[in-house]
């Protein structure tokens, strides 16, 4: 409660520092699809735009970024109790991996965006955290699953391959063909119901125009017309995109080959509404794949760079000092800038959806004011940031762990550690092959890593102990004399419930006795309850009785290890 109270007040801090909240490029677009409802982004999934939409009537951007922190503090809370719970860690071991949530200060600093980004790791964690709380999913929760996973997709892309992983989990977990079909089906029926409407907008049947394009990007380091074979007579959609620079002198950034029109690039934009329509995103798709296929080596080489780079030490500028400046506390005030939107213009959208907007006279223009700096806060942030920081070689190590983790129980094909590290490791590589690296793509990345690297530890690296004896019959004689009625194994626990979610049988301590002394309720797969073992009756003993000893020993915890 001491570090949630005091990640707190550093929000409170943020607010009165930063009012009434930051913005990022991509903000504009979200505010437009708010204030204009009637249609979908052909950019990037509305998603976020709902919450907004659903926060509109209270006309104010300073109670959209609260909201957000309180995301970001419900991030750190399911990460404590699914670790001191579920898993059974210490209270100063659950609280260290929830951590890097709740203090560090560029997660503070995204949670203050008007940004997709809070809402999206509440929705990823919150999924994870469900699936890993119960051994045993109804279909209902399934179905509940599986909604969570379509906000998840619909507030970003990336959020449809977590479904992929999810099944895939629960495919190794062996768990009821219904429960998977009601979570795949509550997911498409939003999902479905989007890309109708996108379709209904657009033209095509799809959730955004702008995956090809942004594949695009990727690519633009390194394609070559030459090596890829495009010939202008024939293909003349493909080879107008054709970069003209050599790849040794277009840079370390892709981005100016998407969103800026310079020399030696062919992809203009040629206006709102005009850049990501569904032809010319199937053409820079199209051109992508055709340079990924003809340039394997040059594509995976690049694709590494983005993705070590996640784990330096520091926080080289990247892709360009303006895109990294907006991840900064900074000294000065946030003007809107005066771009052309759906509707209006990015300034007058924001006025729209929170009329109590500052506005002040610019070098003789009237500018809406998106952020009014005021110390002493904003200058302790600003010192705050240049020191408590995850460093990504940090969130390597994490990773790592996760990984020894995930290998020392191969047998279980990872146990539960496998989905938070694979979820982990597959935000930091998602954006690294199909965009370019961002920072604010790693911090969704980090809660999942501390929870892998947590459960990874908690018994150190060896995984669960498994040797046991043979099941006795009640009331038969042992060496150690008869055995109690209540004997049962982990296949019967199994069977009747799991005492850590509030199944059918408990010892009186907890479900990690009743799965065996030394077996381990959420490693151990469906229909097998772990080594066989011998429980006594709780009515009539303290503790649990070992069959080497017979002799009664108090419970090392109250919850499941």
């Amino acid at each position: 409660m001491t570090a949630l109270a005091l990640a707190f007040v550093l929000r409170v801090v943020t607010m009165l520092g930063y009012g009434p909240a930051q913005w990022f490029n991509d903000s504009y677009e979200y505010v437009s699809g708010a204030v204009n409802p009637d249609r979908p982004s052909a950019l990037r999934p509305n998603g976020y735009s709902f919450l907004l939409l659903l926060m509109r009537p209270l006309q104010s951007f300073a109670l959209v970024a609260f909201v957000q922190h309180l995301m970001g503090l419900g991030v750190a809370v399911l990460i404590y109790s699914l670790l001191r719970v579920r898993f059974g860690l210490p209270g100063w071991g659950a609280t260290l991996a929830a951590v890097p949530v709740l203090f560090d200060a560029y997660q503070i600093q995204l949670e203050h965006l008007i940004m997709s980004d809070a809402m999206f790791m509440l929705l990823v964690v919150g999924v994870i955290t469900l699936v890993l709380w119960h051994r045993r999913m109804s279909w209902r929760l399934g179905a509940v699953v599986g909604l969570l996973l379509a906000l998840t997709a619909l507030t970003r892309s990336i959020g449809l391959p977590i479904l992929v992983l999810v099944v895939i989990y629960l495919m190794v977990k062996r768990t009821a063909w219904k429960t998977i079909a009601a979570m795949v089906v509550a997911c498409a029926l939003p999902v479905t119901g989007y890309m109708a409407w996108f379709a209904s907008a657009h033209g095509n049947f799809a959730m955004t125009n702008s995956d090809g394009a942004i594949l695009y990007m990727r690519t633009a380091l390194f394609a070559d017309c030459r090596k890829m074979k495009v010939d202008p007579r024939e293909e003349l959609e493909l080879a107008l995109l054709c970069i003209s620079a050599p790849p040794g002198q277009r840079g370390f950034s892709g981005q100016k080959y998407l969103w800026w029109a310079q020399n030696g690039q062919r992809f203009h934009a040629f206006g709102v509404g005009s850049t990501f329509t569904p032809e010319t995103n199937k053409t820079a798709g199209a051109f992508a794949q055709r340079a990924i296929l003809s340039q394997p080596l040059d594509y995976l080489s690049l694709v590494a760079g983005d993705f070590f780079r996640a784990f330096h030490w520091g926080r080289p500028r990247f892709p360009d000092f303006n895109t990294y400046r907006q991840y900064e506390f900074l000294p000065e005030n946030k003007i809107l800038p005066a771009w052309s939107s759906y509707r209006g213009s990015t300034d007058t959208d924001a006025q729209k959806y929170d009329p109590g907007l500052r506005t002040a006279q610019i070098q003789g223009k009237l500018r809406v004011i998106g952020t009014d700096v005021t110390d002493p806060w904003a200058g302790f942030l600003q010192a705050y940031q240049r020191v408590v920081r995850l460093p990504g070689i940090v969130l390597g190590g994490l990773l790592l762990v996760g990984l020894v983790g995930v290998a020392v129980r191969w047998r279980k094909l990872g146990g539960p550690v496998l989905l938070p590290w694979l979820a982990s490791l597959g935000l930091i590589l998602a954006p690294a092959a199909t965009a370019e690296f961002d920072y604010r793509y790693l911090l969704p990345a980090v809660p999942l890593a501390c929870m892998a690297a947590a459960i990874s530890l908690r018994h150190g690296f060896s995984g669960p102990v498994t040797a046991a004896p043979a099941a006795v019959a009640p009331g038969s004689v042992t060496p150690d004399g008869v055995t109690p009625d209540g004997v049962t194994s982990g296949a019967a626990s199994d069977a009747l419930g799991d005492a850590t979610t509030g199944g059918g049988v408990t010892d009186g301590v907890t479900g990690g006795v009743a799965n065996g002394v030394t077996g381990d309720p959420a490693e151990s797969g469906p229909g097998t309850g772990g080594p066989v073992t011998i429980i006594p009756d709780p009515a009539a003993l303290p503790g649990p009785v070992t069959p080497s000893s017979g002799t009664a020993s108090a419970p090392t915890t109250g919850s499941a290890k």
